[in-house]
């Protein structure tokens, strides 16, 4: 019998006011059930609010210091158990144990960075235009904020959003996604390892339609952290908005590369292969058109497709597994019907194109790594995101051209340039409608020092990690104290 896992709340696991429960698999093989797991309800994420609002005035009056401590602390916890952390990611989320170990080593990073930010300064004295007035500002922290987290890095989107709000005095309710909720389990016994203080931190699991409305709308939520479909974070946008509660949303992605004439072939095809294909494309910053200019279409393709051909298939716990499975049958059915409307309007599918098939594969739902050209830089497979291990190849007279197509999709979160000419490096990166850019570089993979967000319908707006994230999660207030009074 599969073991149950409980909400945790105000510092106790418990179980949700339902007494149902929905089950965690391994993509790998749909008949290794990771868990049961409470199936929460308006109840149980109204506790977890509740608890987060009583304690949040103890938590702001607690030191910047102090508060970078337990961060520091978990930081060294989870790098002590940094292989139960990724062998969990990759059984429940299907990730290469490579990469699984990777964000678990970047969770550490993003506790670290956040645990010194809390000894930096976070505000200025601001000269006056009375000399016996004080005049300063200071960042103050919003409250209770929920985090709606994804299930493709289960482990450090929700460190990435939860370390600078707790680090700025912030108190926070996790809901994290449905398909893969194990993980968020073990972040919860990290802050119960480090003693954070009760109801500091807690944890509801269950699906959106059950409690996600909840920790949008109740009085008590200051604002909202998401990372997921572009559907949805536009209706919390439109609930947020109309309490006039603070939202941040990190949505879909289209991500292009360009490639031009003078630009390393060999170089290019192996960095989009490896940028369109690890984690079998489940990135929002995955690449998923390769917009080629000129005469070097055919060599390039061939590259792609020769590199995509020689990926291995195969369950995340093996290391050498590239294509690793999608994380349920609805998002295989969903990839495959893309591939067949690829088809459809014109396209011709050059690597992969269906599901392969034997024991090791037929437990689990694989999508072969799948190469296409032939379309239409306006058809609906290069404009929608997929969020499969799918490459469009789309021909472009010239640089222009390429920039051109390279924006015309609702999107606009990573884009990428090969070239060895510096002023068409230049060119793209003041052009190009994307909030990551980068140079003969992959468009997926970030550092946590720096801001992270897209553009246009990818983002509200708001920037996560680095420095910026101080914007979201606090607020200023300008304080004047005059002196001539006393």
């Amino acid at each position: 019998m599969s073991e149950r896992y409980q909400n945790y709340i105000n510092g106790s696991w418990t179980d949700g006011s339902s007494g149902d429960v929905s089950t965690s698999t391994n993509p790998a093989d749909l008949s290794d059930v990771v868990g049961e797991f409470q199936a929460s309800t308006v109840t149980d994420a109204d506790a977890a609010i509740t608890a987060a609002h009583n304690v949040k005035e103890s938590w702001r009056r607690t030191s910047g210091l102090a508060r970078g401590g337990y961060l520091l602390k978990a930081a060294s916890y989870l790098e002590a158990n940094l292989e139960e952390y990724a062998q969990s990611i990759t059984r429940e989320a299907g990730k290469s144990i490579v990469e699984s170990r990777g964000e678990v080593g970047r969770a550490v990073a993003l506790l670290q960075y956040y645990g010194v930010e809390g000894s930096n300064p976070v505000g200025s004295v601001v000269p006056s235009v009375n000399p016996d007035i004080l005049l300063y500002t200071n960042r103050m922290p919003l409250g209770v904020v929920s985090l709606i987290t994804p299930w493709n890095f289960p482990l450090a989107i929700p460190i990435w959003k939860m370390a600078p709000a707790l680090a700025y005095g912030n108190t926070i309710v996790l809901k994290p996604a449905s398909a893969a909720p194990y993980v968020s389990t073990l972040i919860a016994k990290m802050w119960e390892a480090v003693d954070l203080p009760d109801g500091v931190f807690n944890l509801v699991t269950g699906s959106g339609g059950s409690v996600g409305n909840e920790l949008i709308t109740n009085a008590k939520v200051a604002a909202i952290s998401f990372t997921g479909s572009t559907r949805i974070g536009m209706n919390i946008a439109a609930e947020s908005a109309k309490r006039h509660k603070r939202y941040q949303l990190e949505m879909g992605g289209k991500n292009p590369v360009i490639v031009l004439p003078d630009a390393d072939l060999e170089q290019a095809a192996e960095i989009t292969v490896s940028g369109a294909m690890k984690y079998s494309g489940q990135k929002c910053t995955a690449t998923s058109r390769a917009i080629v200019v000129g005469n070097v279409m055919e060599d390039f393709t061939n590259l792609v497709v020769e590199k995509t051909n020689a990926l291995k298939i195969g369950p995340g716990a093996d290391p050498e597994s590239i294509i690793v499975p999608v994380i349920d049958h609805a998002s295989k059915e969903n990839i495959t019907s893309m591939i067949e409307r690829g088809v459809a309007d014109g396209g011709t599918v050059l690597a992969g194109g269906g599901a392969p098939s034997g024991d090791l594969y037929d437990k689990g739902t694989f999508v072969e790594p799948t190469v296409i050209n032939n379309l239409a830089s306006d058809a609906y497979v290069a404009c929608e995101e997929i969020f499969g291990p799918v490459l469009s190849i789309l021909p472009a007279a010239d640089a222009d051209d390429a920039l051109e197509i390279a924006n015309s999709v609702e999107y606009g979160l990573s884009a990428g340039i090969f070239t060895k000419d510096l002023n068409s490096v230049l060119d793209f990166a003041d052009r190009i409608e994307a909030g990551v850019v980068k140079i003969n570089g992959e468009t997926a993979g970030l550092e946590p020092q720096v801001p992270f967000g897209g553009m246009k319908a990818s983002s509200s707006g708001d920037r996560e990690q680095g420095k910026a994230a101080i914007e979201f999660f606090t607020q200023t207030k300008t304080i004047y104290v005059d002196r001539s009074a006393t």
